[in-house]
């Protein structure tokens, strides 16, 4: 789970996520398959269909294929599609919370910067 999803989010989303990080890592790149829905139930405790529905998302946006009774694949170009659209999700949807919040605490966003670079 990254950082800006939530506890309370539906469990496929959280799911999604780590397998969106894990792909913009490089642990998965076009051509490499993703583990089967019964692996990645079984490493995180989660129900298949839940699994099923975390991949389906993937398979909808076009970033992975399904190669029956084979597996699914991450598709070529399917690290940078999903790296815009990630950037677009967090500029549109964390950041004008993150940015909210800086201003309510009173953070200076110079302090933030210095501190990631201390």
């Amino acid at each position: 789970m990254t950082a800006l999803e939530h506890e309370d989010s539906p469990v496929y989303l959280r799911l999604r996520a780590m397998i969106a990080a894990a792909i913009l890592r490089g642990e998965y790149g076009a051509g490499d398959q993703l583990p089967s829905v019964r692996a990645l139930a079984a490493e995180y405790g989660a129900n298949p269909l839940t699994v099923a529905k975390a991949y389906q998302t993937f398979q909808d946006d076009g970033y992975v294929e399904v190669r029956r009774g084979v597996g699914m694949f991450v598709l070529p170009g399917a690290v940078e599609k999903l790296r815009v659209a990630e950037r677009d999700r967090f500029l549109n949807s964390y950041w004008p919370r993150v940015r909210e919040h800086i201003a309510l605490i009173g953070l200076d966003p110079a302090e933030l910067l210095d501190r990631e670079t201390a």
